[in-house]
């Protein structure tokens, strides 16, 4: 996008809206912004090339989807990085099976946390969606380890909220976010995405990682917290360059997510690799 954006002449004008700090906070802690959040989105449109160039001096891209969304992508070494885990990404997956679903259209884009977990099962299988939830048990009590898989379920979900995949309506009900298209990166462009992502889903050969594994602390269930900011330590103008406008020095302190590079693995071998965050 070029030219230069109403109302915002330069990066200053752009750090002195009321909406910048928040967006800014929340961009860094890995959240999507698209139509739905008015004022960031309009924000981001507007001064775009301010913030495009902004963003970049700190190894990050701010990207722009055509599916309309924006998130931080980072680029460079001067921001660490975070990860989803795995429960996420397959929840992830099966989200982004069900927004190619043209029923959830119909539905105005809202599903029930049960119709998610009904969607793991028919692309896994119960068996193998239990294993996957229970990657460290051998041996379980099928019961239990059921329960155990539908609260990791709701766990994940809660945390893609967290980073604008979803909006939680209620307990039951969410309701689903363009950023979810981010999972079928795998499979854009192909003439069946749905069928094609579903197929590789079962197979166990999707999993949406990033660099700098082993950097982040385990969350007690294994996986990486996405959700928590309590290792969000300063990280503000790594580069010891001056700031170009007030405050310049506290935007960037939390680490983006990272997960658009794609590896072909299963799912269940990468909760091994760790004796197997948002």
């Amino acid at each position: 996008m070029s030219g230069e954006r109403r109302g915002y002449a330069q990066l200053q004008d752009v750090v002195l809206d009321p909406s910048f700090p928040e967006l800014d906070l929340a961009l860094r802690r890995g959240r999507h912004a698209d139509r739905d959040d008015l004022a960031w989105y309009t924000l981001l449109i507007e001064a775009q090339d301010h913030l495009e160039t902004f963003y970049r001096r700190y190894g990050c891209e701010l990207i722009h989807k055509p599916d309309g969304y924006f998130y931080l992508l980072p680029t460079g070494e001067k921001l660490s990085r975070r990860q989803l885990g795995a429960g996420d990404m397959l929840v992830g997956q099966a989200l982004a099976l069900l927004y190619l679903d043209p029923s959830t259209i119909e539905q105005g884009g809202r599903i029930t946390t049960e119709a998610v977990i009904a969607q793991l099962v028919v692309v896994l299988g119960s068996d193998a969606l239990i294993r996957a939830f229970n990657p460290k048990r051998k041996r379980y009590d099928e019961r239990v380890a059921q329960k155990t898989a539908r609260a990791r379920v709701a766990e994940a979900i809660r945390h893609l909220a967290t980073l604008g995949f979803v909006d939680l309506v209620d307990d039951a009900q969410l309701r689903l976010r363009p950023a979810l298209l981010r999972f079928a990166e795998p499979v854009r462009g192909l003439s069946a995405p749905a069928e094609a992502l579903a197929k590789l889903v079962a197979e166990g050969e999707v999993a949406l990682v990033t660099e700098g594994e082993g950097e982040d602390h385990e969350s007690d269930d294994g996986d990486r917290d996405l959700g928590s900011d309590e290792d969000d330590g300063p990280r503000a103008n790594p580069s010891g360059e001056s700031s170009e406008s007030p405050g310049e020095d506290e935007l960037l302190d939390d680490r983006p997510v990272d997960f658009d590079r794609v590896l072909f693995d299963e799912v269940s071998a990468t909760d091994d690799d760790e004796d197997l965050d948002t």
